[in-house]
């Protein structure tokens, strides 16, 4: 038995620029495999059939307006803005501290200015449709999604490999 892993801090970075005290929240991105129900003759049921990844998206709240993210918006690639998570999570149980990363590359699909108003906080939010992804725990790398190169790597194995390399793609 023990204790959850609690974020105790974070910091975010945009192009490696640090939003220490303005980032509020992140939202990181949720994996999802595509499946689809499958049954063929002498089954006795269906089974679920892995189509690769769905879409990613990761989303942030500011206390007021970012001008960087602004100076971003329509970015021409797929990948043009590289975003940074950096979460310390630590078990009150043992004190032990794990440092999580989440690492991706996209464009901005949305960004929300939101209420302003005199001598109030304001919020500032910004929604990314994500091209590349990459979760870093205590340094090593345990999952990579990079689905234009076809990686799918998870606890250093890259599950596309075979399927790349019978097309060409080393």
């Amino acid at each position: 038995m023990g204790l959850p892993r609690v974020l105790k801090n974070m910091n975010f970075y945009n192009e490696g620029f640090a939003y220490g005290g303005e980032a509020k929240t992140v939202t990181l991105p949720t994996l999802t495999r595509k499946m689809e129900e499958y049954r063929g003759g002498g089954m006795g049921g269906p089974v679920s059939i892995d189509m690769g990844m769905e879409a990613m998206e990761l989303s942030a709240t500011f206390g007021g307006p970012v001008r960087d993210i602004l100076r971003q918006w329509g970015t021409p690639t797929v990948d043009g803005v590289y975003l940074r998570f950096s979460g310390s999570y630590q078990k009150d149980d043992t004190a032990a501290v794990d440092t999580v990363e989440v690492i991706v590359r996209g464009r901005y699909s949305e960004i929300e200015m939101g209420d302003q108003e005199v001598g109030e906080m304001g919020e500032f939010g910004v929604t990314m449709a994500v091209a590349y992804y990459k979760l870093v725990w205590n340094g090593a790398t345990l999952i990579e999604q990079d689905p234009m190169n076809m990686v799918d790597i998870v606890d250093g194995v890259d599950r596309s490999a075979a399927l790349r390399a019978s097309i060409g793609i080393f």
